[in-house]
C-alpha cells in the first residue's frame, strides 16, 4: 500500500454495494471518524443481509425473511449516519476523475470519492446448458430470490400458507406434499436446498457432475454426506452431468396452483432433468452451481483481476488503482498456507476485509488477515467442515509433498450416555510435517464443525503435526474423549511422517 498524507485528504468515502464487506466498512468508518462523509449505493432494497440463512428461511425454520437482516436501512441512514441509497445500481466508475455514476428512481447520479470501496460480491453462476431460462427453474443468491422459492413452496402445497403448512421434516410423508424437484449442483447451496426441500415433502433428485458432492471436502467426509442424503431419501445421481433443462409450454403444462411470478401466454415451464443417462422429470429446479464474482465494474474501470478472476489487491485490500479498495466476494485473498491468491466468497472473509477497509480510510491501515478456506455445512443429521489444502494435486503445485491419514474416533467420553463418532482425514507435508489441511464431519452436533477451529489456528500459524499432537485442547466426558478427535488424527499421521 502506498504511503497517504491523511491529514490531505479530503472526506468522501463512497461504496458500492451494501451487503456484508460495503457495510462493515461503513460502519467501522463511521465509528473512526464521525465526520466522514459516507455514501453507499445498493441496487436493491436490502442491506446488511443474512444470505447464509436463506436455505433455512425456505425450509421454514427462519419465518420472517426481515430476521435475516442484521441492520435495517433506517437504523444506517438515523443512528449511523450514513448516506445509504438503496435503489441505486452505480453503472460507471471514473478513477481518473474519481467519480461513480449512479442510476435510480430519480435519474442519473454523479458522486464524487476521495476512498472508493468495491463490494459488488458475486453473482450465481447457470451452467451452460438449455433451458436455464424456463419457469420454475430458480437460484438462490439473494433476499428475492428466498422469496420466490418460499412463495414456491406454499404454493406447491395446494395454496396453503408457509406458515400453515409448515409440518416440519415429518411432512415428507404427507399425500398432499408435492414434486419430484430437482436440485442441480452437490456443493452448499445444493445441499441445504436438499434438505430445505425434502423436509417440506419434495421428492428431491440431486445432480452432481463430478463423482462425488463436497469436492472440496475429503472423500471420506463427501462419502458420510451422500450415505446420509440417501437415508434421507435424496436421490442422488452422481458422475451425471446435466446436459438440458427440459420444459414445456404452459398452455401445456399439468393444472396446477396459480404462480404469482409473471408469465406469458408462450412462457415454457421446466418439466425434466436431461442428463447422459436419463430423463427425470420434475416440477421445479433449483441451481446450485456456484458463483462468480462481480468484476464487470472494476474492469470497465481498469481495475486489474487476478488469477482467480477476482479482483486484486494488496495486503490493505487496495487495487491498481490509488485509494480504489475490493473486499468480499468480488475480490481476491492471500490464503494462508500457500501464500497465494485465492478466491474464498465467505461472510467472515467479507466482514474482516470491508472492516479493515472501513479502518484504512479513517488512517490506520489494517490488514484484515489471510484465509484457510474455512468451511462448514449442515445436511439434516450430519455436520461437516473443511478447512486449508486437501487436494494433492493443489498442494503439489503449491510446492508441498501431502500426506494424509483419515481415523474415527469417539465424539464423548465411551462411558458417557450421549455422543457419536467424529470421521477426520488430516493432510500435512512430508518434508517439513506442517499442517496443510483437514476435513471432518459427524452427526450434527457431535463437534465436527468446532473441532475444525483448532486446525485452522495451526494451519494461521504453520504449526507442524508433531506440534499439534501436543496442542492442551479441553476435555470433559459429555464434549469429547481425553484424546479429542484431532490429536487422535495427529497422532495417527504423526506416526505416518516419522516413519
Amino acid at each position: 500500500m502506498r504511503a497517504i498524507d491523511y491529514q490531505s485528504m479530503t472526506d468522501t468515502f463512497v461504496i458500492v454495494g451494501g451487503d456484508a464487506a460495503g457495510m462493515a466498512a461503513a460502519s467501522k468508518a463511521r465509528r473512526e471518524d464521525p465526520d466522514l462523509e459516507i455514501v453507499v449505493f445498493e441496487k436493491g432494497e436490502w442491506v446488511s443481509y443474512g444470505a447464509c440463512g436463506l436455505p433455512y428461511y425456505v425450509k421454514g425454520e427462519i419465518q420472517s425473511l426481515e430476521s435475516l437482516v442484521s441492520v435495517t436501512p433506517e437504523e444506517f441512514r438515523e443512528e449511523r449516519d450514513i448516506d445509504l441509497r438503496t435503489g441505486h445500481e452505480v453503472v460507471e466508475i471514473d478513477p481518473d476523475a474519481r467519480t461513480v455514476t449512479a442510476e435510480g428512481d430519480g435519474g442519473e447520479v454523479v458522486q464524487p470519492y476521495d476512498h472508493l470501496l468495491l463490494a459488488t460480491g458475486a453473482e450465481a453462476v447457470a451452467p451452460p446448458i438449455d433451458g436455464t431460462e424456463l419457469e420454475g427453474v430458480y437460484t438462490l443468491g439473494s433476499m428475492s430470490d428466498g422469496k420466490e422459492l418460499r412463495e414456491y413452496v406454499a404454493r406447491a402445497r395446494d395454496g396453503e400458507s408457509f406458515q400453515q403448512a409448515d409440518r416440519g421434516p415429518a411432512c415428507r410423508y404427507l399425500e398432499d406434499c408435492s414434486g419430484p424437484v430437482g436440485v442441480v449442483g452437490g456443493g452448499y447451496i445444493g445441499l441445504e436446498m436438499a434438505e430445505a426441500l425434502a423436509a417440506n415433502g419434495f421428492e428431491v433428485h440431486l445432480f452432481q457432475r463430478s463423482d462425488r458432492v463436497l469436492t472440496g471436502f475429503s472423500e471420506a467426509t463427501s462419502e458420510a454426506v451422500a450415505d446420509h442424503l440417501r437415508e434421507r431419501d435424496v436421490a442422488l445421481s452422481l458422475g451425471s452431468e446435466v446436459l438440458e433443462l427440459a420444459g414445456s409450454e404452459a398452455s401445456e403444462a399439468s393444472d396446477g396452483a396459480s404462480s404469482d411470478r409473471t408469465q406469458s401466454d408462450d412462457a415454457a415451464e421446466v418439466e425434466a432433468v436431461v442428463t447422459a443417462d436419463d430423463r427425470v422429470p420434475v416440477e421445479m429446479v433449483l441451481l446450485g452451481t456456484g458463483v462468480r464474482p462481480r468484476t464487470g465494474l472494476a474492469e470497465d474501470a481498469g481495475i486489474e483481476l487476478g488469477p482467480t478472476g477476482a479482483i486484486a489487491t494488496d495486503a490493505y485490500r487496495e487495487t491498481n488503482r490509488p485509494d480504489v479498495y475490493a473486499a468480499g466476494d468480488c475480490a481476491e485473498a492471500t490464503h494462508v498456507v500457500t501464500g497465494e491468491p485465492t478466491h474464498v466468497p465467505l461472510a467472515l472473509t467479507a466482514n474482516r476485509h470491508g472492516r479493515a477497509v472501513g479502518q484504512t480510510v479513517t488512517g490506520t491501515p489494517v490488514e484484515g488477515g489471510g484465509v484457510a478456506g474455512t468451511a462448514a455445512v449442515k445436511v439434516f443429521d450430519v455436520e461437516a467442515a473443511r478447512t486449508g489444502i486437501l487436494d494433492h494435486d493443489e498442494a503439489r503445485a503449491a510446492g508441498f509433498e501431502p500426506v494424509s491419514e483419515t481415523i474415527t474416533a469417539k465424539s464423548r467420553a465411551g462411558y458417557y450416555p450421549e455422543g457419536g463418532e467424529v470421521t477426520i482425514t488430516l493432510t500435512a507435508d512430508r518434508d517439513s510435517g506442517r499442517v496443510l489441511g483437514a476435513s471432518l464431519v459427524s452427526e450434527y452436533g457431535e463437534g465436527a464443525v468446532h473441532r475444525s477451529h483448532a486446525i485452522v489456528a495451526a494451519l494461521t500459524e504453520g504449526t507442524t503435526v508433531s506440534e499439534l499432537e501436543n496442542y492442551d485442547l479441553a476435555y470433559a466426558p459429555p464434549f469429547n474423549t481425553t484424546w479429542d478427535p484431532v490429536l487422535v488424527a495427529a497422532k495417527v499421521l504423526g506416526g505416518d511422517l516419522r516413519e
